[in-house]
């Protein structure tokens, strides 16, 4: 009788486990590919939706400072062009006779924005009436109508018309709301950590405060906007739709990210460097000030940048407090009211205009292009001046 050879490769049960370890390994690629190709797509999508945003048509245009325009701005545009002319290129033209009435009478030629359904039309996303369409193709044909790049989408505010709706109120709005937040959250919850980490007595009290920190982690976001409203806003009396009531909204929920991660970085730094330093008569204070923070400094940055990132792509709790209002000029101090990207984007989505959708998308790019240089910086610095023990 032949005996059976175990723990060969002919072994039906290992080669069952290695059949096992194949199409776990197939599986795993396979998601792997999936992921990645719903990356591509969603890439792909913002970016053939966007990117048309960055360019805009112009008009070459003979404006009258008439009588009529001192009254109303578009009687400035000859008759004829007058359904191609955006009417937010002329918008202002009774203000600059008033201001200046030497314009009365004269005319000036200049290159003013189109309808956003005629810069559309030239991008090939919309369809205009025959007349009209021929009237654009002419005007186009002889060099009275060019693209060029539009700036006015990084320098102008919101807008009702899309032609000149831009991203720069919510820009600044975002940059004072990450202000607040920093100031507000950094100091506080790198203190809490040391706390914790370095101070606090492991006592029952001290485990229930670490075990709520974790859990506020994972709180939804939209919780820290009812607590925002109903802390900084009811009780206190902050500004609603201001800066400053959305940066301390989003540092309550970026408090404890940043203790989490400090907690990390302090943890990191090797215990004989305290026993050294306790060695030489240093006291727990100088210890942690001296010894641990700057080795565990990078840490602490990157945890920080992060939570910052998170906190730059929040909508919800910003919505909470007000912070989606329409707002065409930037604000110029943390107690105006203000909007931030994620709610800009979020305000263009709900428009029905064509034009808003590529505003839309190219918000998302403005957005993604912060977010993933955030984060880029956090692994920087990680790399750069992180230590290996």
């Amino acid at each position: 009788m032949q005996r059976r050879l175990t723990g060969s490769a002919n072994d039906p049960l290992i080669r069952a486990r290695y059949r096992r370890e194949s199409r776990f390994k197939a599986y795993s690629i396979t998601a792997l590919f999936v992921a990645f190709a719903i990356i591509v797509a969603f890439f792909t999508d913002i970016f053939s939706q966007g990117y048309s945003a960055f360019w805009r048509a112009e008009i070459e245009v003979t404006l009258d400072y008439n009588e009529r325009a001192e009254r109303i701005g578009r009687f400035a545009i000859p008759e004829d062009l007058r359904e191609i002319v955006s009417r937010g290129a002329v918008r202002s033209i009774p203000l600059q006779i008033r201001n200046n009435p030497e314009l009365a009478g004269t005319t000036r030629t200049d290159w003013v924005p189109v309808y956003s359904r005629i810069d559309q039309y030239l991008k090939g996303k919309e369809e205009l009436p025959p007349a009209l369409a021929s009237q654009v193709d002419a005007l186009k044909a002889e060099g009275l109508i060019r693209t060029t790049f539009n700036w006015a989408f990084f320098t102008s505010g919101d807008s009702k018309l899309p032609e000149l709706a831009g991203i720069f109120s919510a820009a600044v709005g975002s940059l004072l709301v990450l202000a607040v937040t920093l100031v507000f959250a950094f100091p506080i919850g790198v203190m809490a950590a040391i706390y914790l980490e370095e101070f606090a007595p492991d006592n029952k009290l001290t485990q229930a405060i670490e075990v709520n920190i974790n859990n506020l982690a994972a709180v939804p976001s939209i919780i820290f906007g009812l607590l925002g409203l109903a802390v900084f806003i009811n009780t206190f009396g902050v500004p609603r739709s201001s800066a400053l009531v959305g940066g301390l909204t989003l540092g309550l929920m970026t408090l404890p990210i940043i203790i989490i991660s400090t907690r990390a970085a302090l943890r990191a730094v090797p215990d004989p460097i305290r026993l050294g330093a306790f060695a030489m008569g240093c006291s727990r204070w100088q210890v942690v000030r001296d010894h641990v923070l700057p080795l565990s400094l990078p840490g602490i940055l990157t945890g920080t940048i992060i939570g910052l990132a998170q906190a730059m792509g929040e909508t919800a709790p910003l919505i909470i407090v007000g912070m989606i209002a329409y707002i065409p000029e930037a604000p110029t101090s943390i107690f105006e009211s203000a909007t931030v990207l994620p709610a800009q984007v979020f305000t263009w989505a709900s428009e029905p205009r064509k034009a808003f959708v590529e505003k839309t998308a190219a918000g998302i790019i403005v957005l993604l292009a912060i977010l993933l240089t955030l984060n880029a910086t956090a692994v920087f610095l990680r790399r750069r001046f992180e230590r290996r023990w």
